[in-house]
């Protein structure tokens, strides 16, 4: 009796989880794309100036926050014109790449500079686009992808109610003016 209990156990146990790649690697990618910017930054400024590289800095800035509101506002605009005529197809505003441009922009660094820019010309602008079309197909966001596919399929118009089921023949409830006493 003890040994199926034993085995029992056993199967019921999950495996540890292990670490998929891009999780172990990407620490390291981040820690090396850090130094390559500082090192960058040093690079340019020693053959330009600190003044000059602190405004090719802030202009960057600017320029993402512009093109953060410019996004911003089109999406908001599209989403009123699709609340008014629910039938109408609307062309994709290309919000997301632009926004994600503006952050790469405001982030400090030339190399998140240029891959920014490169998320703003058409043509890279494109190959961008196919890129995260083959991530969601199947690299580590198609799990997010068919998790909110199942969920629009259980709920068909997307609306997600949120409640709480109250059972009133539970029994007494507790009194809320009630206060234990205080113990010390």
């Amino acid at each position: 009796m003890e040994w199926i209990r034993t085995v029992s156990q056993q199967a019921t146990q999950a495996p540890p989880a292990t670490r998929s790649r891009l999780r172990r690697v990407l620490p390291l990618l981040i820690t090396a794309w850090l130094v390559l910017e500082i090192w960058l930054l040093t690079v340019v400024a020693s053959a330009l100036g600190w003044f000059v590289v602190l405004m090719l800095l802030l202009g960057g800035v600017l320029l993402g926050g512009r093109l953060i509101k410019g996004a911003g506002r089109r999406a908001l605009s599209a989403a009123l014109e699709q609340s008014r005529n629910p039938q109408s197809k609307q062309p994709q505003t290309g919000t997301s790449l632009t926004v994600l441009a503006g952050v790469l922009l405001i982030l400090p660094g030339f190399l998140s500079d240029l891959l920014g820019l490169t998320l703003l010309l058409p043509p890279t602008r494109a190959l961008w686009r196919s890129a995260g079309r083959r991530l969601t197909r199947t690299g580590p966001l198609a799990d997010a992808v068919r998790l909110q596919e199942q969920v629009r399929i259980h709920r068909p118009d997307g609306k997600i109610i949120q409640g709480e089921v109250v059972d009133p023949d539970a029994g007494p409830r507790p009194d809320p003016e009630y206060r234990p006493p205080v113990a010390g």
